[in-house]
C-alpha cells in the first residue's frame, strides 16, 4: 500500500485498503449481473477405436506378459558391443558386425537372412592435440570430427575467434576469419524428446564449411552433447564441393567454458593450436543386414523394425545403436515364438549399415525396395538409446488413425501416453517417409541421451538391463497389430512427410 500512496500515515493505510477491496467487489458484483450466462463446455467427441478381436487381443496379452519378462534384448547388445565394440562405418569392424548379425538372426530362427552390399567413404581417425598457447597454456580436451582432415605437419595455429551460435557464424562477413580458427561455442539444451540437439546440431554438421567459406584454417566446436563431463563428442559434418576442408574438433563443455571465461575476464586475444591425425580412405565395403518373420497370409506387405548396425568409434556403440539392434531384434523373435502361426503380415529387420556418416544405408534399402515400397505398410526404428519409451506417435493417413489409436491404447499399459499425428519416425526412415511410407515414433526418454552420445561413455555400463523388457514388450506389440490388424492402410502419407489426406 504505501507503494500507491507513500506518504500515507500507517494507521490510516488499512482502512483505505478495506475500502478499495470493497469497492473493487460492487463493481466485481454489477459486471456480474450485467454480463450474459456463461457459455457451456464442448463435450469432447470420442475419437474412434478399432476393437480388437479376441484372438488379437489374447496375442496382445501373451507378447505383453513375455515381453515383460524377456531379457534377450540385453544379452544381445551385451554380446555385440563386448565381441565387436566400436562399429565405424565401412571399417573391418563394421564388416564383423555384419557377419555378428547375420549369425544371430540366423541362430534366432529368422527367414531369408541376407546383406545387401553398399559403398561407404572410408575415413580413419588419428591422434589429436588442441593446446592453448595464450594468454596462458592448457591441453584442452578434444576428438575429430568425422572426416576431417588432417592438419599439415606442426598443426594449425591462430587466434579463437568467438561464435555463440551457428547463426552467428554464418553472420560473420567474408575473409573476416583468415587465418584465424573458428570457436562454436553453441550450447546443446537438454530435453527428454532430445529436440536440443536437433536445434544445435547443424553446427557440427556445417560449421568447418561455413569457418573454411570466411577464411578459417581450423574449428573448435563445443561438443553437440549435454555432459558436464570433460570429455568430447564426436559426429559428422559435410561440405559443399569446391570449400576448402578445414581440420575440425569438437571440446568438452569444461574447456569450451574455461575458453569463454578467460577470453571475458583477460580481454586479450586466446591462441590456440590443431594437431590433428586423420585420412578419407577411399571407397569402402558396408551393407544392411536384413532378416525376415514371414508373413502366414499377406507375406508381399512388410512392417520394418529397423535400428543401425554401425556406431562412432570413441565408445564400444552400445546406446547408439546396439541397444536399438537388440530391442527390434528380441522383439520380432518375441512375435516368432509366441505366436506359432506368425503374423499376417511380413515383419523384416533392417539392421541399417553406415547411419552414423550420412543415412548410407538408409539411402541404398529405399533405392534398392523402391518397387516394393508400396507394399511397405508402417515403418518403426530403435535408435535413441535404452531408457523406457514414453511417448508413441504416429504418421499415417487420416483414415488409419482407429487402428493407431487402437495400438497407442494397449501401449498405454506400458505407461507409453498417446502423441499426435506429426512423427517423423527415426533417422533411417527419412529415405522411406519421402516416398509416402508411413511411421511411428515409439520415443524414449532422452533426458541423458546427449550426455553419452557419440562419446567414449557410451559402453554397455550405460544400460539398465530393467528397462529394456518394456521396450522391447512395446515394439512386439505394436509390430504385431500393425501386421495384424487390417482396415484402412496407414498410407501412403505425402513425400512431404505430411499425413496425406
Amino acid at each position: 500500500m504505501n507503494r500507491i500512496w507513500p506518504y500515507a500515515p500507517r494507521a490510516i493505510a488499512p482502512l483505505r485498503a478495506l475500502g478499495v477491496i470493497c469497492g473493487l467487489v460492487m463493481i466485481g458484483s454489477n459486471i456480474a449481473a450485467q454480463a450474459p450466462a456463461p457459455v457451456p463446455a464442448p463435450v469432447p467427441v470420442a475419437q474412434p477405436v478399432m476393437e480388437l478381436q479376441p484372438e488379437v487381443a489374447r496375442n496382445v496379452e501373451a507378447l505383453l506378459a513375455r515381453g515383460l519378462a524377456d531379457n534377450r534384448a540385453y544379452g544381445l547388445v551385451s554380446d555385440l558391443t563386448t565381441r565387436i565394440g566400436a562399429r565405424p562405418g565401412g571399417s573391418p569392424e563394421e564388416a564383423s558386425a555384419r557377419d555378428w548379425a547375420m549369425f544371430e538372426l540366423k541362430r534366432l530362427g529368422f527367414r531369408n537372412v541376407r546383406v545387401e552390399p553398399f559403398e561407404v567413404e572410408g575415413w580413419r581417425r588419428g591422434p589429436i592435440e588442441v593446446e592453448l598457447l595464450s594468454p596462458r597454456g592448457q591441453s584442452i580436451v578434444a576428438t575429430a570430427l568425422g572426416y576431417s582432415p588432417g592438419a599439415p605437419a606442426g598443426g594449425v595455429e591462430g587466434e579463437i575467434v568467438f561464435f555463440d551460435t551457428m547463426a552467428d557464424l554464418r553472420a560473420a562477413a567474408p575473409g573476416s576469419l583468415k587465418g584465424r580458427i573458428a570457436f562454436v561455442n553453441q550450447v546443446t539444451p537438454r530435453a527428454q524428446d532430445g529436440s536440443g540437439y536437433g536445434w544445435s546440431v547443424g553446427a557440427r554438421a556445417r560449421g568447418a564449411q561455413e569457418a573454411s567459406k570466411r577464411g578459417a584454417v581450423g574449428l573448435l566446436l563445443r561438443s553437440i552433447g549435454t555432459s558436464t563431463h570433460r570429455f568430447a563428442h564426436t559426429g559428422g559434418q559435410s561440405y559443399e564441393a569446391g570449400v576448402t576442408r578445414i581440420p575440425a574438433a569438437a571440446i568438452s563443455a569444461p574447456d569450451a567454458n574455461l575458453l569463454k571465461r578467460l577470453s571475458e575476464t583477460t580481454r586479450a586475444p586466446l591462441r590456440v593450436r590443431i594437431r590433428l591425425d586423420a585420412e578419407s580412405l577411399g571407397p569402402r565395403q558396408s551393407g544392411n543386414v536384413i532378416g525376415e518373420i514371414p508373413g502366414r497370409e499377406k507375406p508381399e506387405e512388410i512392417v520394418v523394425l529397423g535400428a543401425h548396425l554401425d556406431s562412432w568409434d570413441l565408445g564400444t556403440g552400445a546406446i547408439d545403436d546396439g541397444a536399438g539392434v537388440a530391442i527390434v531384434t528380441a522383439a520380432a523373435k518375441l512375435i516368432a515364438e509366441t505366436l506359432p502361426k506368425g503374423p499376417k503380415r511380413t515383419i523384416r529387420v533392417v539392421l541399417y549399415g553406415s547411419e552414423e556418416v550420412g543415412l548410407v544405408g538408409a539411402e541404398a534399402y529405399a533405392k534398392a525396395h523402391e518397387a516394393e515400397l508400396p507394399r511397405h505398410v508402417i515403418a518403426a526404428e530403435s535408435d535413441f538409446g535404452a531408457r523406457r519409451i514414453w511417448r508413441f506417435e504416429t504418421r499415417v493417413r487420416a483414415e488409419a488413425l482407429p487402428k493407431t489409436r487402437a495400438i497407442g491404447q494397449v501401449l498405454t499399459r506400458l505407461a507409453i501416453s498417446p502423441g499426435g499425428n506429426e512423427s517423423t519416425g527415426g533417422p533411417d526412415l527419412q529415405p522411406l517417409l519421402r516416398k509416402g511410407v508411413p511411421v511411428v515414433s515409439l520415443t524414449q526418454d532422452g533426458s541423458d541421451y546427449f550426455d553419452t552420445h557419440h562419446t567414449p561413455n557410451d559402453v554397455l555400463e550405460r544400460i539398465d538391463p530393467a528397462e529394456l523388457p518394456q521396450q522391447v514388450a512395446a515394439y512386439a506389440v505394436f509390430a504385431y497389430l500393425a501386421a495384424e490388424l487390417d482396415g484402412e492402410a496407414f498410407g501412403p502419407v505425402t513425400p512431404a512427410g505430411r499425413p496425406a489426406r
